[in-house]
């Protein structure tokens, strides 16, 4: 497999992207309603949206992407992206596209003038944990989630 080209996703990349986020709802066991796919797809194109996603093309094919939405806070003056979802099809992992995407957006962070990027993962995430160890270690917060039920 070649080296990934990472770019902005576009329309016609829905197919691809969705076959791809129905993966990355399966690993985390998470059932989201088509609603709300159909809503992140929607923000994902719109320019006015904070939310992005890059994906990782070889040959024509969309391998990978990285949804992330890029917003203000109060711990810095410059904006910070949230690498919310990164997600590589299981037969192309281990070809540098995790690392692809996850440089494209530090090189981004420069270019942009965001503070830093910032993401989770799963503790037991082991074979994601080995890529992004790379780049930072864990900084030792835990994560609490208050839900409308």
């Amino acid at each position: 497999m070649g080296a990934p080209t990472i770019r902005a996703a576009l329309p016609g990349d829905e197919t691809a992207w969705r076959k791809l986020w129905r993966g990355y709802c399966d690993f985390y066991g998470a059932s989201l309603g088509a609603q709300v796919t159909d809503r992140t797809w929607k923000r994902i194109l719109d320019p006015d949206s904070a939310v992005m996603c890059v994906v990782a093309e070889v040959d024509g094919q969309v391998y990978g992407f990285a949804n992330c939405v890029v917003h203000e806070n109060t711990w810095e003056t410059q904006p910070v992206c949230y690498l919310e979802d990164l997600f590589v099809l299981p037969s192309a992992r281990g070809h540098g596209i995790g690392r692809a995407l996850i440089e494209w957006l530090r090189n981004s962070m420069r270019a942009e003038g965001w503070a830093r990027v910032y993401w989770m993962t799963r503790e037991d995430n082991e074979r994601a944990r080995r890529l992004y160890d790379q780049f930072a270690l864990a900084d030792g917060f835990v994560r609490y989630v208050i839900k409308q039920k």
